[in-house]
């Protein structure tokens, strides 16, 4: 797989994508092409259970749209919002290790995974930043910040081009654990490595039915629930779990 802008390690179940455009990590046509490929082949590999998704360099996780491609705007613009959309509702976890700033479509990205872990930097900032631009978040960052933080604090934030650091980003709730840099990308990997022993089946099915109630409604939501009761109830790691209960035991599920 041809990758000029991103990159993609595996190790046991762990994927790690990593924006490879620093400094910045700004997002062009290409940059969303590659990750559009990434997504594809994280999703077809039974073998990957959780992945994380990082930040070239030390400066970034990702500073949003790439001005210097405004040419592909027409086109970079709604795939941006399909592919962040996509990874909201990716059947896999994906874990944002915020190493650095992540503004404007960059924090728009990090809001859709379904963890996010940042670095205590001092000098590291979160936050949508469009409207010092005289434009607004195109890339979800209307929906979903408020959706995490409260409408309030989200117009807020929006609506005054808000940079919060990593203790405020924790304090609201926008993110989910801070650590120092030494400790960092280790903390990110055995929570990364946690979630890869659980049962993928059942994770899968879990998140589908949460993005199914967030996305469709609840009901919708409920009857994805009641579909994925019924495909972990005929699998081996449901047996495998009962029986590691049964016996006081870890359970080693296999994801079949």
């Amino acid at each position: 797989m041809q990758l000029d802008n991103m990159i993609l390690d595996t190790e046991g179940h762990v994927a790690t994508i990593t924006i490879n455009r620093p400094p910045a990590n700004s997002w062009s046509l290409a940059a969303l092409q590659d990750f559009e490929k990434i997504l594809d082949a994280v999703e077809k590999d039974n073998d990957i259970r959780v992945a994380i998704l990082t930040g070239a360099g030390e400066k970034c996780f990702s500073a949003g749209f790439d001005v210097s491609d405004a040419a592909n705007t027409a086109t970079s613009g709604p795939l941006g919002q399909k592919l962040w959309t996509r990874v909201d509702r990716f059947p896999k976890p994906i874990v944002a290790a915020i190493n650095g700033h992540a503004l404007g479509g960059g924090l728009e990205l990090a809001m859709t995974c379904q963890f996010r872990i940042m670095m205590d930097n001092p000098k590291a900032k979160v936050g949508l930043t469009e409207l010092n631009l005289g434009i607004i978040p195109g890339w979800g960052g209307t929906q979903r910040l408020m959706r995490i933080v409260g409408r309030p604090k989200a117009m807020d934030m929006i609506l005054f081009s808000k940079r919060l650091s990593a203790g405020e980003a924790l304090e609201i709730g926008l993110v989910d654990a801070v650590h120092p840099p030494e400790q960092f990308m280790a903390e990110v990997n055995a929570f990364a490595q946690k979630i890869a022993e659980r049962p993928p089946i059942a994770v899968r099915c879990v998140l589908e039915a949460m993005a199914e109630g967030i996305y469709e409604g609840m009901d919708k939501g409920l009857a994805k629930e009641l579909e994925g009761s019924g495909v972990v109830a005929s699998s081996k790691d449901c047996i495998e779990g009962f029986t590691a209960f049964m016996e006081k035991r870890s359970p080693k599920f296999i994801g079949e």
